[in-house]
C-alpha cells in the first residue's frame, strides 16, 4: 500500500505560506524563518487551516532540504500548533538530485512529504525510486504525489501499474497554473486532471487536492471543493483574494477561501 491505513487524510485546507522561491520583496508578511513559518501556521489554524505545507530556506533565504532544520520546525509545531498536520517538501528547484531528496525523507522521517513524479522519477530511475516509495511507507511517511499535468498523472498511474509506486491508496496534488502564461490559473485547468482521473480511479482510494497560481487561486480551490477534491492555499502560489485584492498575509488567504466555500455550500431543506 501508498499509505498505511492509519495516515491521516489530507488537511480539507492545507496553507502553503511560503514555497521555495518567493521572498518578502513579493510580499512583506511572506515567512521566511521558522520562527516566522511557526507564527504564520498559528495565525492560518485559527482562521481555518488544519494543515501547512512547509518550505524551510537557508541564512541567505533560499530554500534548502536540510534534515536539520525540518526536524526543527516539526518540534516547534508540535508545541505551537500541535493539532495541525505538518507536510514538508522535497521540492528540487533545478538543484537538488533525487538522492538529495530520498535522503531527505529518510533522515527526517516525516508524517507527511510531498514528492513530485517528475523529479523524482526521471526515466531512467525507476528502480531507485521503487526503492525510495517502499522505504518510506515502511518508516510511516505518507506521500502526496505532485502532478503538475494530466501528462504526469497519466504517468502516476503507470507507476503504479508497474509497481514503482506500491499500493491503491494514495494521496495527490493537481497543480494549477505553474507553466501557464503568466502562471495565472483558470478553473476549467482542472478538467484534463478529472478526465485521467475518471478513467483511472475505480481500482483505487484516492484523496486529492488542488493548488493554483495567480489571481484566481480562490476560484480554482472552490471548483476543486465542488468536484470532491481539496485545497492548498497560501503565497506559495497566489497572494490575491478572490475580490482582486491583495491579502494581508496568509491567514486572509485562508479566511478567503472559508468564506468561499461556505457561499458555495448548497443549503439542505
Amino acid at each position: 500500500m501508498s499509505q498505511h491505513s492509519d495516515f491521516p487524510p489530507l488537511p480539507a485546507i492545507m496553507v502553503a505560506p511560503n514555497g521555495a522561491r518567493r521572498t518578502k520583496a513579493d510580499h512583506p508578511a511572506l515567512p521566511m524563518t521558522i520562527g516566522e513559518t511557526v507564527e504564520t501556521a498559528r495565525a492560518c489554524f485559527e482562521a481555518g487551516a488544519q494543515g501547512i505545507h512547509a518550505h524551510v530556506r537557508g541564512p541567505d533565504g533560499a530554500h534548502v532540504l536540510d534534515a536539520g532544520l525540518y526536524r526543527e520546525l516539526l518540534s516547534e509545531m508540535q508545541v505551537a500548533v500541535p493539532r495541525m498536520q505538518v507536510q514538508i517538501t522535497t521540492e528540487a528547484v533545478g538543484l537538488y538530485s533525487p538522492q538529495i531528496q530520498r535522503e531527505l525523507v529518510y533522515d527526517v522521517k516525516p508524517k507527511a512529504v510531498s514528492v513530485a513524479i517528475r523529479e523524482m522519477v526521471p526515466e531512467r530511475e525507476t528502480d531507485a525510486a521503487g526503492v525510495f516509495y517502499a522505504r518510506a511507507l515502511d518508516q510511516g511517511s505518507c506521500i502526496q504525489h505532485i502532478v503538475y499535468s494530466a501528462e504526469d498523472l497519466s504517468r502516476f498511474f503507470g507507476l503504479v501499474a508497474e509497481g514503482v509506486i506500491p499500493g491503491r491508496r494514495h494521496q495527490l496534488l493537481f497543480v494549477l497554473g505553474r507553466y501557464s502564461s503568466g502562471q495565472e490559473s483558470d478553473p476549467d485547468d482542472l478538467s484534463p486532471f478529472l478526465n485521467v482521473l475518471e478513467t483511472n480511479r475505480r481500482d483505487f482510494d484516492l484523496d486529492w487536492a488542488v493548488c493554483a497560481f495567480g489571481h484566481r487561486e480562490t476560484d480554482c480551490l472552490v471548483r476543486a471543493s465542488e468536484e470532491g477534491g481539496k485545497a492548498r492555499i497560501g503565497f506559495e502560489n497566489g497572494f490575491w483574494n478572490r475580490d482582486g485584492s491583495l491579502a494581508k498575509d496568509n491567514a486572509d488567504r485562508v479566511r478567503d477561501l472559508v468564506s468561499a466555500l461556505k457561499e458555495n455550500t448548497p443549503v439542505r431543506s
